[in-house]
């Protein structure tokens, strides 16, 4: 699935490096360096934003540790293995419809700054 360049450009902010790849017909968004908000363990780690459905979830965020953050979060997805390394992912769900990818990340991110 190709997405609008404009929209891809709006992820390279709030990561050092972006790349894309596409496994099991799945399109991933390879967001190496991610900036993680305040209050969260690491600071910066990489992600992969996959962003259509998965997992009985909408979209899932993807990340390289398990972060720690101001609320505990119910982290059910650990040792993923995507292109070829393991990744973890906590319960979270993304609400809206055609959101650009850059909401989608915020989207996620704001699950480490609420409390449920």
């Amino acid at each position: 699935m190709e997405y609008p360049r404009a929209q891809t450009d709006e992820l390279k902010p709030y990561c050092s490096k972006l790349s894309t790849f596409t496994e099991g017909g799945m399109p991933f968004f390879s967001l190496e360096g991610l900036r993680l908000p305040a209050g969260c363990e690491p600071q910066i780690c990489d992600a992969l934003l996959c962003p259509v459905s998965r997992d009985n979830y909408p979209s899932r965020l993807y990340l390289s540790a398990k972060v720690k953050s101001p609320f505990d979060r119910n982290w059910n997805c650990e040792n993923a293995r995507i292109g070829e390394k393991n990744w973890f992912a906590f319960s979270w769900k993304v609400d809206g419809a055609n959101l650009t990818l850059a909401q989608m990340l915020l989207a996620h991110l704001l699950g480490f700054t609420k409390e449920k």
